[in-house]
This record gives C-alpha cells, sequence and structure tokens, in this order.
C-alpha cells in the first residue's frame, strides 16, 4: 500500500483541545480545512481559512444539526476506492471531491449521562453523523486517515513532517483500528445506558462490555500468563484501578487483585471507626478497628502475623507517620489508603519497592453494580454482593441471647466473613479478627484452621489464651452439621452468627444450647468463591 498526502481534511470533535494547532499545522501544508458548526467557528476564530460543510454538500446543516454530514458528498469522499475505475468515475460525474483526512470525536455521551442530565438532554448527545464518518473514514484506510483521539494529533504531524504531508498505510491502519475501538465503546456505552439506565434491566440481551487499556502488566497470576489492566469507558467508580501511585515497583496483576480485596474489605468501614485490613492471596489475614490507626493495624497483624508478611494493607483513613512506621518493620507489597501526610510519605519513600496506592475515596460498599466471571464458552454474571442486615433483622435462635458485646463482635466478623473465600469462618473479639479460616472444603476445618491460627498468634505475643476464647465466630453460610460449631465452641467462642438455612438447623440450635452459645440467624449467605 502507498502513502497518501493530505490534501483536504474534515474536521469535526466536540473536545477541541489540541484542534487549532493541529489546524495550523495542516494549513502550513497547504491542507484545505472543511469543517462543521463549533469546531469551524473555533478555527476561524484562530485566523484559519475553513469550509463549511455546507458548502461541501450544497445542503445548509438543518435540524438542530442533527443532518449535517450525512450526504454522498461527504461519504462518497470518503468511501471512494480512489484506484477503482469505477468509483473514479462516479466521483468525477457528481463532482465528489476526495476527503484524505477526517478527524472526528463524537459527542459527550458519557459526560453527559454523568452530570445528570435529562432524558432528552441524553438522547441528543448520541452521535450520528460522527460514527458514520469514522466508520467510513476506518473502512476505506489504504486511502483516508481517521483520527478519533486529540493525543493521536501530534503523532500525525509528526508523521507528516517525516513524509513530506503523507501518511503511511501502517499509521493509517493503527488509526483505523483504534477508530473502531473508539465506536465500538461509544455504542457500548449507549447500549448499557439504554438497558441499566433507561430500562432498568439488569440482564439485558446483550451485554456489552468494554474498556480502556491502562497498561500491559509484567505477567499475570504466573510468569508464563500475559495481561493488562483495563478500565471501563464512561462513569465509573473511583477503585484501585484509578488509585494514585505515590512511588513503589509496577503493580502486579496479583498486586491489583489483592490491593481491590483488601480496599473493598476496608470500604465496608468507610463510616466506622479507624480500621485495617491486611490480606494475603485475596484473604483477609487481619482485621481490626482502633481508636487510632496504628491501634488498628496492630491487632490486625497480631491475628496472623505469619500470612501478613509480604500482604497487602489498606486503611480507612488518612496515614500518618505512625502508622507507617509500624507497616514498614515488616515486608509489605502494598498499601492503599484515602490519602497520607507527608511525614507518612516520607517513612515509605525509605522502602523504595513498596507500593502506596491513594484512592482519594473509598468506593460505596452498598453499591449496585455486576460481578462478572469467565468460564469457558461464557461468562457468569450476577449482581454484585452489596448484601446487607441490619441488627435489628437478626434473629435469636438459641436460649441465650447475646450480649451487647458479643452481639458486637457477631457483627464485626459477620462484616469480615462476607469476603472471605468460601468456606468462611471467622473468630472476632472487641473489634478485631482472632482468626480466620478460608477456602476449605468443609466448614469444620475452616473453624479449626482460624482456632490453630488464633492458638500459634498466642503462642508469638505470650497471651496466656487465645482471642477466639470469649469471641463471636461468623459462618460465612450455614452449618449443615454441629460438628464445625461444636469446633468453634472448643475454640472458645461464645457467640455465633450465621445465615441458617440448614436442613439440620434443630440440631445446631440443640448443640449450641447444649454449649451454652448465644446464636443468631442473618437470613442472608455470603459465599465467595
Amino acid at each position: 500500500m502507498q502513502d497518501v498526502i493530505i490534501k483536504r481534511a474534515l474536521l469535526s470533535v466536540s473536545d477541541k483541545a489540541g484542534l487549532v494547532e493541529l489546524g495550523h499545522a495542516l494549513a502550513a501544508r497547504h491542507v484545505e480545512l472543511v469543517s462543521t458548526g463549533g469546531t469551524a467557528k473555533t478555527l476561524r476564530a484562530a485566523g484559519l481559512t475553513v469550509k463549511d460543510i455546507s458548502e461541501l454538500t450544497g445542503f445548509p446543516e438543518m435540524m438542530d444539526g442533527r443532518v449535517k454530514t450525512l450526504h454522498p458528498m461527504v461519504h462518497g469522499g470518503l468511501l471512494a476506492v480512489r484506484d477503482n475505475v469505477e468509483h473514479a468515475a462516479a466521483m468525477a460525474e457528481h463532482n465528489i471531491g476526495a476527503i484524505d483526512l477526517v478527524v472526528v470525536n463524537l459527542y459527550p455521551f458519557a459526560q453527559t449521562v454523568a452530570k445528570g442530565a435529562s432524558r432528552d438532554e441524553i438522547i441528543e448527545n448520541i452521535d450520528i453523523g460522527g460514527p458514520s464518518m469514522v466508520r467510513s473514514a476506518a473502512k476505506n484506510h489504504a486511502f483516508v486517515t481517521i483520527l478519533t483521539d486529540p493525543a493521536d494529533y501530534d503523532a500525525l504531524i509528526a508523521e507528516l513532517e517525516e513524509s513530506d504531508g503523507k501518511t503511511s498505510y501502517g499509521f493509517r491502519r493503527n488509526c483505523a483500528a483504534k477508530a473502531y475501538s473508539a465506536t465500538a465503546a461509544y455504542d457500548s456505552m449507549i447500549s448499557q445506558w439504554f438497558a441499566f439506565a433507561d430500562q432498568q434491566q439488569t440482564f439485558p440481551d446483550m451485554l456489552a462490555v468494554n474498556g480502556n487499556r491502562v497498561t500491559e502488566l509484567r505477567y499475570g497470576e504466573n510468569p508464563h500468563q500475559r495481561a493488562a489492566l483495563y478500565v471501563p469507558v464512561g462513569p465509573h467508580i473511583a477503585g484501585i484501578a484509578q488509585a494514585e501511585q505515590v512511588q513503589g515497583k509496577e503493580l502486579s496483576y496479583n498486586n491489583y487483585n489483592d490491593a481491590d480485596a483488601a480496599l473493598e474489605l476496608v470500604a465496608e468501614f468507610r463510616d466506622g471507626p479507624p480500621t485495617v485490613v491486611i490480606v494475603k492471596h485475596a484473604n483477609p489475614c487481619g482485621v481490626a478497628t482502633g481508636d487510632t490507626l496504628i491501634d488498628a493495624y496492630r491487632a490486625a497483624l497480631e491475628c496472623d502475623s505469619v500470612s501478613a508478611f509480604g500482604g497487602i494493607v489498606a486503611v480507612n483513613r488518612p496515614l500518618d507517620a505512625a502508622t507507617a512506621e509500624a507497616i514498614t518493620e515488616i515486608f509489605t507489597e502494598v498499601v492503599a489508603a484515602p490519602s497520607a501526610d507527608d511525614a507518612a510519605k516520607a517513612v515509605f519513600a525509605k522502602k523504595k519497592n513498596l507500593r502506596l496506592l491513594l484512592t482519594g475515596e473509598l468506593p460505596d460498599p452498598k453499591r449496585g453494580g455486576l460481578s462478572i466471571k469467565p468460564i469457558t464458552g461464557g461468562l457468569l454474571v450476577q449482581a454484585r454482593d452489596n448484601g446487607h442486615v441490619a441488627d435489628s433483622a437478626f434473629t435469636i435462635v438459641t436460649k441465650r441471647a447475646p450480649s451487647a458485646q458479643e452481639l458486637a463482635d457477631c457483627r464485626f466478623a459477620w462484616t469480615i466473613a462476607k469476603h472471605v473465600k468460601s468456606n468462611a469462618i471467622v473468630y472476632a473479639k472487641d473489634g478485631a479478627t482472632a482468626g480466620i479460616g478460608a477456602g476449605q472444603m468443609n466448614r469444620r476445618d475452616s473453624a479449626r484452621i482460624a482456632a490453630i491460627k488464633a492458638t500459634e498468634a498466642a503462642e508469638t505475643y505470650g497471651w496466656a489464651e487465645p482471642r477466639t476464647v470469649g469471641s463471636a465466630v461468623a459462618s460465612d453460610a450455614f452449618f449443615p452439621f454441629a460438628d464445625g460449631l461444636l469446633a468453634a465452641a472448643e475454640a472458645g467462642a461464645t457467640a455465633v452468627i450465621q445465615p441458617g438455612g440448614s436442613m439440620r438447623d434443630d440440631e445446631v440450635i440443640a448443640a449450641a444450647d447444649e454449649a451454652g452459645l448465644a446464636m443468631v440467624f442473618t437470613g442472608m449467605r455470603h459465599f465467595r468463591h
């Protein structure tokens, strides 16, 4: 494929960034500028000579600008195959001039939705002519250059300088690929708005999923797997993907995954007291609240200091120097916080490999949205687990009711269990986890593993007894048999919180009564696989 000299350019943009500079660069090479509405006005204000689209088509812009570029004089000039004899004859017969460059970015649909505009305004910001021109130009990239992103203007200018006003086939092909991605993402956003916002559908017939690549990662979960980070196109919440990385090595796939798990859990306490979450391999290994962040960190670490080595720390308050000092006493991969003061940043700066992520805010744990999991040959899609049960909805099923402290520990343990891989067992006491059992094939083993960790912690710190003694224990799903509950009782738990719903609930309740436990049912399960 040959290089193509740019003789005529059609410019129609909603985002005027870099437009004037590009216009001057094209004019300097004697490129004829054809434009529409506000774009033409901006170029003329900069002293550039511009032909209105109406001059090209012979028809005025009409219907509030809805009809201006949907015309054979435009699309003929874009779609004509220049070395096709019949196409060339049709162009000559109808006096259609070739258009060599199209610079278009589309109506700000996402921004209009994000600002809470009315339905009518949102509909008016669905671009029709723009995507049509983009698709026509991209299809005919053998002869036409298409730009949809102001970030690419400099690349075009450099291409023209290096090639004496021409673009190469490779450059045009890359631009075409990006252009189709832009229109696909644009249509996807519109499709999502119609399905979710306008039609109130949870699972539309066609699920449009899209994202912009932020970066390629060094590798995936394992070195032989490739990986990249994408963020959604259009409005989205702030999260780990949007966090500011203040320092440290490049984040890996596993870093992102673990940091996200930590952020989602600490967000449960965004309106609560100072809270620290320590995560290892996407499971919390220590969570605690305290009067200060450093108190909360120390209590969280004491739950399982062995697993915390090389872990991820997330906090719900701005980081201070004292907490930063405590965190850096052991090897930590990532620290995530809403913000950090200068003294804390100075502490972390001494650990050059530690990644410090500042999120600005914490996501709302009650927000809606979809969770998507690939399986062989398809996608499993579900509403995200934002389920919440108020204390007033708890059902006391044992003879003994929990004390106020036991109920508070039950609530705390239940909140953590929601974020632990099933089968999940969490012991908690005085606003701190005492032991966590995750991802086992049966609930009894999870209860025993969590108790073992609590015993190891007591030995490490020289405590008289494990923190599971006098604790509350949470189970993410019902106890199918009494054995898991009895294992928790053996560890010293005095209160239990679980969903209930087993065929053997009566047996489990009887076992709890016999052991003197207080037990509440939530009626809601929190499996996390």
